[in-house]
């Protein structure tokens, strides 16, 4: 089996359509996974080695990969290491025909969404790439929500961040003023500021946002 996916396969992904990447040697199980695959709507890229999956210019959409653990020359979990490594987040599902318990254990720890044994069931399997794409696309949902608040968040002034930071740390005004050395009315302004500017509707709301950026102060 050639690595290069068939015209037919090479769509462009600006639909937004979920992918299923499937890495396994034997050609008779891509080929009947790809079929499963496209019987539910999902598209499919096939390859016949672990070095064929490219490690940049992914399509952005939600996606997942459905991985043999033993492949001639790297394998299922060299591959996995090396995705992770260079901070490519999509899920992995194993699957194998000679797993044993510490193979599993480890696909697991590192962050396998399943491991599955052949032969599996075909709901098996749909049920955990189901899951896989679900996770990715909350995955990518949260990376750009995080990546709008940080826009928000630089937009704020030095004196704005600060009194966010004391804010979600559950001080009162009055406290933040003293902590601070201004008067507990122009914190309340800058407070209103940081309200607005971050689209914040309550406090809870700035809060669930500091969290999410990581800016919020640790507890001594």
């Amino acid at each position: 089996m050639t690595d290069r996916p068939s015209s037919a396969q090479q769509r462009p992904a600006g639909t937004g359509e979920p992918i299923v990447y499937v890495i396994d040697d034997d050609a008779s199980v891509c080929e009947a996974l790809s079929s499963l695959f496209r019987s539910v709507g999902l598209r499919v890229q096939v390859f016949g080695s672990a070095a064929g999956l490219p490690r940049s210019d992914l399509p952005a959409v939600a996606s997942c990969v459905v991985l043999d653990i033993r492949l001639p020359g790297l394998s299922g979990l060299d591959l996995q290491a090396e995705l992770a490594n260079a901070d490519i987040g999509i899920p992995i599902i194993f699957m194998t025909g000679h797993g044993d318990i510490p193979m599993s254990v480890r696909a697991m720890k590192a962050g396998a969404v399943d491991f599955l044994t052949k032969p599996f069931r075909d709901q098996d399997m749909l049920d955990a790439v189901t899951m896989a794409i679900e996770r990715d696309q909350k995955r990518r949902n949260d990376e750009k929500l995080v990546a709008e608040l940080r826009t928000l968040f630089e937009a704020l002034t030095p004196r704005e961040l600060q009194v966010m930071t004391y804010v979600t740390d559950g001080l009162m005004n009055k406290q933040i003023a003293g902590e601070i050395g201004l008067s507990e009315i122009t914190v309340k302004i800058h407070r209103g500021n940081v309200m607005r500017k971050m689209g914040a509707k309550s406090l809870a709301d700035l809060v669930r946002m500091a969290d999410m950026l990581g800016v919020r102060r640790a507890k001594v």
